[in-house]
């Protein structure tokens, strides 16, 4: 299947799933709601493939949000609020329950927010998932974001990138959370998941145009090669993460006045009621779309 391109795109990038996977995810995510007894309300790719440069030998990573039926939410003693499939093969599937995907939303996780702008999306409820991505941009916290990333780009930097000879794949590991931090400086919203639009919006085609360059030459190495392939140090990219990290220490971002947190009880509430009571199984209508 060819992978879709976006139209100008300066930044390699590729989202490929195969066919025959994503007949067995989606099988694979019915098989869990009749299991569980919980309606998936959105299922998509995190990881390499939904950052745009997944390797030939990359998993498929499907993460998903659900909602239990209506007395799972009334009892006394907490229950377990993750669903977790034994990996199998190329296949890494796991979700959360909707009470724990809002109050993760709550604070800003960083996590969460990449799964809702996923380029690869298998499942979407076409009634609740606009008001949930509508609520995460609301309510999320320039601040925590930023600190997240800033954090993620200098403990991998540290910790992967300090040998003459390092993985190809660890410096993305560092530059997407670097340019998902000066996304965040330079606009406060929410930053996109594929590695390509945050070199887009980040990076200056014409002063930073070496750097791309350099980058591209990367991520074409990356796509073709194994996870765990290595190379010599990249001399551009190196030197730009450098001068990125001690630009961080030096300027934290201003955080913003804290959002109205109030319309994520109003969701759950109203999101619960919807699918858990009555004859709730059947009643969704899901939306399947995604990358070719």
């Amino acid at each position: 299947m060819k992978p879709q391109r976006h139209e100008e795109e300066r930044i390699r990038s590729a989202h490929p799933v195969e066919p025959a996977m994503r007949a067995q995810i989606m099988e694979e995510l019915a098989a869990i709601e009749a299991r569980h007894e919980v309606t998936v309300l959105f299922a998509c790719e995190s990881g390499s493939r939904g950052w745009g440069f997944a390797s030939p030998d990359s998993d498929y990573d499907v993460r998903f949000i659900y909602v239990n039926r209506l007395p799972w939410y009334l009892t006394v003693t907490p229950r377990r609020d993750v669903i977790e499939l034994p990996i199998s093969g190329e296949l890494d599937i796991n979700g959360w329950d909707l009470r724990k995907a809002l109050g993760l939303m709550r604070e800003s996780n960083p996590t969460l927010l990449e799964w809702l702008r996923s380029p690869i999306v298998y499942r979407e409820d076409a009634q609740a998932m606009p008001r949930f991505r509508a609520l995460s941009e609301a309510v999320f916290s320039n601040a925590r974001g930023w600190h997240h990333y800033a954090s993620m780009a200098k403990k991998n930097f540290r910790e992967h990138l300090q040998a003459e000879t390092v993985r190809y794949k660890k410096y993305l590991y560092v530059l997407r959370p670097l340019l998902a931090a000066r996304w965040i400086r330079m606009r406060p919203g929410v930053p996109p998941m594929r590695f390509a639009d945050l070199a887009q919006h980040t990076l200056d085609a014409v002063r930073d145009a070496a750097l791309i360059d350099e980058i591209n030459a990367l991520l074409e190495v990356k796509m073709r090669a194994g996870e765990a392939a290595t190379s010599p140090r990249w001399p551009g990219i190196h030197a730009f993460i450098e001068a990125e990290l001690a630009a961080h220490a030096a300027e934290p971002v201003t955080a913003l006045p804290p959002a109205d947190a109030s319309g994520l009880d109003a969701f759950l509430s109203d999101t619960v009621l919807r699918f858990g009571g009555g004859d709730a199984k059947g009643a969704v209508r899901h939306e399947s779309q995604g990358c070719g």
